[in-house]
């Protein structure tokens, strides 16, 4: 028979590090802040919680002299990091490689996530996206009436063809209205039918000043409309949801202006084409690279000297802790005990003990009444039910229910008529008495 593998502990702990840290790599996770403890050596060591479970983490020196951010009880952080698992203990952790606030981590978050959903929806995809129009009379611009958007927007259009017709459609692009208002001004372009393309702009600005083109109702409403789009919000570096999911996407509102007024079109058609499988290709090309650079990357860290040098280092903290834990164990322990000794000095006191004897004494008194008085109250009740037990099977109280005892005169007890001759006296006895009868024939 195959004899079975033989793990140690560490060797366990050390194949559960190796089978986490394959399978998770480097995750981001969001959560509070507990227990956060700055060691000496200048690592960081806190629990990341929720609502219903909590985590070990540490971020070592090297990675937390990087971060803007100094961690408190309480915080909400969003992290990037990797599960691993702590050998000596067994303790299932993170290693945190970068930190940041939760509010602005948490919207961009809530960004990626509503990409991934819409993208997997298809509202991504190439073969949706309809081509502009070889000839643009009309444009309509969805945006605000007194931005800087409409106004580079109208200055490229009057420079490049002025003969091109604009039809603005007035609406916040910043704020809680903003929404709404994009969406009815992108209802009304389609009911009134005007214009041969629509573009949407804004200026750049932050994360939470784009947001509302990062709504996804509106990008719904972008895909269903059935009027070529162009998409030009922010500047080139920004990105919005609407940007993926119109026709077109602009890098810029006066870059919008330049695709609808531009003679070769077709040539412009073609190369986004061009570009967007370029990009399909790159992207495919891109994340096999990265695959393949995150497996060695792990393969390097498993076997490079610095993760031993952190591990050595979190062990050297955790001994620290551990000694002077035990320092203040031993003082506690001796103040216990001097107390202990007090208590045991004044316990032996003959004024106590003669204290603790009268109140043995008195109890045992009180003990012996109960005992006495119990033992009685039982033997009353005992002869109580004797008695009820014989009454029970006693002749008399069958007689006492209307029957009788037939006796001859000797006293033998008559149970059949036969036993009697005729003219034979006998006795009955009744509840009340007894009387002589003479048997006749």
């Amino acid at each position: 028979m195959q004899q079975p593998h033989i793990f140690t502990v560490f060797g366990l702990n050390s194949e559960v590090r190796q089978v986490i840290e394959q399978g998770f790599g480097s995750i981001w996770l969001v959560g509070e802040i507990s227990n956060f403890t700055a060691a000496s050596s200048g690592h960081w060591y806190f629990t990341l919680k929720d609502e219903r479970a909590q985590i070990r983490a540490a971020m070592f020196r090297q990675a937390n002299q990087r971060s803007q951010l100094q961690p408190q009880h309480g915080m909400q952080v969003l992290v990037r990091a990797k599960v691993t698992v702590y050998e000596p203990r067994g303790d299932y952790q993170l290693i945190v490689e970068h930190m940041e606030d939760a509010g602005l981590g948490l919207l961009q978050q809530r960004y990626e996530q509503l990409k991934a959903k819409l993208q997997a929806a298809g509202l991504f995809a190439p073969d949706h996206k309809q081509p502009l129009p070889t000839t643009i009379r009309k444009v309509g611009v969805i945006t605000s009436p007194t931005g800087a958007a409409v106004r580079d927007i109208l200055a490229v259009l009057k420079r490049r063809d002025p003969s091109i017709e604009v039809i603005i459609y007035p609406s916040s692009v910043q704020g809680k209205a903003a929404v709404t208002e994009l969406l009815q001004m992108l209802q009304r372009a389609v009911a009134r039918n005007e214009v041969d393309v629509l573009i949407l702009a804004r200026g750049g600005g932050s994360l939470e000043d784009l947001w509302c083109f990062n709504d996804e109702q509106l990008a719904h409403a972008i895909y269903q409309c059935p009027i070529p789009t162009i998409s030009a919000v922010g500047h080139e570096t920004d990105f919005t949801i609407s940007d993926f999911v119109a026709d077109v996407r602009a890098p810029t509102p006066s870059a919008a202006a330049e695709l609808v007024s531009r003679d070769h079109r077709d040539q412009v058609h073609q190369l986004q084409q061009l570009e967007h499988r370029a990009q399909r290709a790159w992207q495919r090309r891109y994340e096999q690279q990265q695959q393949a650079q995150r497996y060695w990357t792990q393969r390097l860290q498993q076997q490079h000297p610095k993760r031993q040098i952190e591990r050595n280092q979190q062990r050297s903290d955790e001994l620290l802790q551990r000694s002077q834990h035990a320092v203040l164990r031993i003082i506690k322990q001796t103040q216990l005990h001097q107390q202990q000794l007090q208590t045991r000095l004044t316990s032996v006191h003959p004024e106590r003990q003669l204290k603790l004897t009268n109140q043995q004494l008195e109890q045992l008194q009180q003990r012996l009444y109960r005992a006495t008085t119990h033992t009685l109250k039982q033997s009353q009740q005992q002869f109580q039910h004797l008695m009820q037990n014989l009454q029970l099977v006693s002749p008399l109280q069958t007689i006492a229910r209307g029957y009788a005892v037939v006796q001859k005169l000797d006293g033998q007890v008559v149970r059949n008529p036969d036993q009697l001759q005729s003219h034979e006296k006998f006795r009955v006895r009744v509840a009340d008495g007894e009387f002589t009868a003479l048997k006749t024939e």
